[in-house]
């Protein structure tokens, strides 16, 4: 039994790294510092340590040769969920450009709502670390920011040392849309986050009022969706008053039809407030199931983010005609991989065609793939990179035990090789 200190996590997207976990041969246990999304990700059993063709177990080296078999005559195959580290998701272009498949990653439906924005009009975005000594006032946008990242507040809000703030509890947080889960907004001196919800859908009117009264532009209405304008006024003053206003949102929770256009709008007034004497920035929430990695791989890569495919010899970037979904639905696509190395629930979608599977120990299926093919954690079974929510950062993950469990990009490599 040994315990290994100061780990980082790939999981919530927020790159915690002060995690303490106890290893006892392959059992994991996070014995400080855990969460609600960090803990139970490290503590998944290990329940499947060899490779299966048509359920049946056989070794790593006949899985390999059977999903390089099936790859071999495609046409058009897809590799969707694309979630691993850095090298896992080398290995997945390499595939994908040698038997000319389209690459999907899990999460891009609701990225696509910040890529149409960014490269409609772009942002003004920030850091993690910019958030933690400047930031004096938070907006946070249709998610809960608490759920999708327990340790936010913790460690980027509520920090006790800030580089350019005197008292970090004095910082001011507002909910706009939906409500906070838990407490975790309260400020160490008592201060509750203050909660202006309306229904999701409601948000692109919402926002954009609230951009009007950041511009000063007059609202002859009392109140919008159910929020009184005078409410919003209130934000609008608060982002004139910070030093250093954050708003922040979630692009995959914005469920609804042209949800980029909210994106848009905010990307646009925290440009309008930055014309007022003031600075703020935008964060967006991402990084969960690889998807920062994937975008960042693929944008040095190919010079586009994922939603790519090589079946014409070089790479093709469509947000629409390039969804896994659609491909599978349509008929169009021939073969799918399904590539995921952190999550063993997120299971690929039921499909008549050939399916190849690499993906963490312990899935569960509802039809059993072709070829299943359980590949190691990064961070937990070998050493690897991760990008975090912000992009700037790319963290280095730990391995923590010895499994025996190969490398997503180990298992990649070996069937793109294979491909003759």
């Amino acid at each position: 039994m040994t315990e290994i200190t100061e780990v980082p996590s790939p999981f919530c997207g927020i790159g915690t790294d002060d995690l303490i976990i106890r290893v006892e041969g392959v059992s994991l246990k996070v014995i400080e510092n855990g969460c609600a999304v960090n803990t139970p990700a490290f503590e998944q059993p290990i329940t499947d340590t060899s490779a299966r063709v048509d359920g049946k177990a056989v070794s790593l080296e006949v899985a390999i040769a059977k999903a390089a078999a099936l790859l071999k005559d495609t046409r058009l195959p897809v590799i969707g969920g694309c979630a691993t580290d850095v090298n896992g998701m080398r290995g997945l272009l390499a595939l994908a450009d040698r038997c000319g498949a389209v690459v999907d990653n899990i999460n891009f439906t609701g990225a696509r709502n910040n890529f149409l924005a960014l490269q409609d009009s772009g942002w003004m975005n920030t850091t993690l670390a910019e958030v933690k000594n400047r930031c004096d006032f938070l907006l946070v946008v249709g998610t809960d920011l608490e759920a999708f990242a327990p340790r936010f507040f913790e460690r980027y809000l509520w920090n006790k040392e800030a580089m350019f703030l005197d008292d970090t509890r004095q910082r001011s947080v507002i909910y706009l849309g939906k409500a906070p889960s838990g407490d975790a907004s309260t400020s160490p001196n008592g201060q509750k986050a203050q909660v202006f919800e309306c229904a999701i859908e409601d948000l692109p009117e919402v926002v954009a009022v609230l951009r009007a009264l950041v511009k000063g532009l007059p609202i002859r209405a009392t109140s919008v969706c159910g929020i009184a304008v005078a409410d919003l006024q209130s934000i609008a003053d608060k982002f004139k008053a910070a030093k250093y206003g954050v708003v922040t949102w979630a692009a995959g929770a914005l469920a609804y039809p042209q949800a980029e256009l909210t994106v848009q709008t905010v990307s646009e007034m925290i440009k309008d407030i930055n014309d007022q004497n003031t600075r703020c920035s935008g964060l967006p929430l991402a990084g969960k199931d690889g998807d920062q990695t994937a975008n960042q791989v693929c944008g040095w890569t190919t010079g586009y983010p994922a939603r790519t495919r090589f079946s014409v010899g070089y790479p093709e970037y469509d947000p629409f005609l390039n969804d896994s979904n659609v491909l599978l639905t349509n008929g169009e696509a021939d073969a799918l991989v399904w590539v995921h190395a952190f999550n063993v629930k997120a299971v690929p979608p039921i499909t008549a065609l050939p399916t190849i599977v690499v993906g963490r120990s312990g899935m569960i299926f509802a039809k059993e793939p072709a070829v299943f093919i359980p590949v190691g954690t990064p961070g937990i079974d070998h050493a690897g990179h991760a990008y975090r929510m912000d992009n700037v950062v790319a963290i280095r993950l730990k391995k923590c035990r010895d499994s025996g469990l190969p490398s997503t990009a180990d298992v990649l490599n070996a069937i793109e090789q294979a491909i003759q």
